[in-house]
């Protein structure tokens, strides 16, 4: 079986809601400076991710799932960065991108960052893999499933130190670098040498995966306790990010900049969808784009061919997703 990748890897939901809300957030609120540190963690993981995407290009034998959120059965729900599936065992990936040094300390089971004569604790990632492996084998259990998972935890970030005492048996087998990445599947698969699944067999996992994989969908504005009221409604301008856009003749232009748009209310309906709700009618169509016009805005909404319910003024027009992309 040549490597196949049944899910690629994109930028999470959360972090373009997260970029959403610091386009239409005022530079002087009080919870700004909290969010652009939460964005740029946020955005270090997902290049971390990334980073190790490299070292598995052209894994023969392989499926490779990546960003998976499983239920557990009990109302939480478990993510896994890279799910590795081949004919003799499943490999979980568990990735940080951390930099500095970092020590894994068996005695309080936590991960500690030292960096520029400070230091930070992490919850331990081996811990967070191990429950991953658990949780996917009771799924596979329920399924009369049965094969060997592993874990490893993958620094992605290649001059982090790794550092951990001497008896931490599990640190010295389960993390290492990036780079490594390759050598250790190589050695598994001679730990697990017989095969247990079919290619028909991985094919069917795989599938059964990706129909219970369930993106996680955060309220951004209620998770910072932020009221839509405080949300910068209008047009953001392209050219210059003010939101002094007004519809003149057909298009959007800048009253500050004077730049032309005729798709810029496509970007506004974008962040509508990711801080607000996934359907709008025509009078909040408005209100968020400072249109005096129901029938330019009906234009507008009709023209962008999307899905809706109900008729006249009480059409509710749905945003999805995907009509972004």
């Amino acid at each position: 079986m040549m490597l196949v990748i049944l899910k690629e890897r994109k930028a999470p939901d959360f972090i373009q809601s997260l970029e959403a809300l610091l386009r239409r957030l005022p530079e002087t609120h009080s919870k700004r400076g909290l969010i652009e540190n939460d964005i740029a963690k946020r955005k270090a993981g997902f290049r971390g991710e990334e980073a190790v995407d490299y070292y598995l290009k052209d894994l023969a034998g392989f499926m490779i799932l990546r960003d998976i959120r499983l239920s557990n059965g009990n109302g939480d729900f478990y993510q896994i960065d890279v799910l590795l599936l081949c004919s003799n065992f499943i490999l979980i990936l568990e990735i940080k991108n951390i930099s500095g040094t970092i020590y894994f300390d068996p005695v309080f089971n936590q991960l500690i960052q030292s960096k520029q004569e400070k230091e930070r604790g992490f919850l331990d990632p081996l811990i967070q893999a191990k429950r991953q492996q658990k949780e996917l084998a009771k799924w596979l259990a329920d399924k009369k499933i049965s094969t060997p998972i592993d874990y490893l935890v993958v620094i992605s970030n290649s001059s982090t130190v790794i550092k951990t005492s001497s008896y931490h048996k599990l640190a010295l087998e389960k993390v290492l670098h990036a780079s490594q990445l390759r050598e250790k599947i190589d050695r598994l698969k001679q730990k697990y040498p017989c095969e247990k699944l079919t290619v028909k067999e991985i094919r069917k996992i795989s599938r059964a995966v990706l129909k219970q994989h369930t993106p996680a969908n955060y309220n951004v504005l209620k998770y910072y306790d932020i009221d839509t009221k405080e949300i910068i409604t209008g047009i953001q301008c392209p050219a210059c990010s003010r939101f002094s856009m007004k519809r003149v003749k057909g298009s959007w232009k800048c009253s500050a900049c004077h730049t032309a748009d005729k798709e810029a209310h496509v970007r506004a309906l974008q962040d509508y969808l990711l801080l607000i709700d996934s359907s709008i009618t025509n009078h909040q169509f408005r209100k968020f784009t400072h249109l005096s016009s129901s029938n330019i805005a009906k234009k507008l909404l009709t023209g962008m061919d999307l899905p809706y319910s109900g008729e006249k003024k009480s059409r509710i027009y749905q945003i999805q997703k995907d009509f972004f992309e």
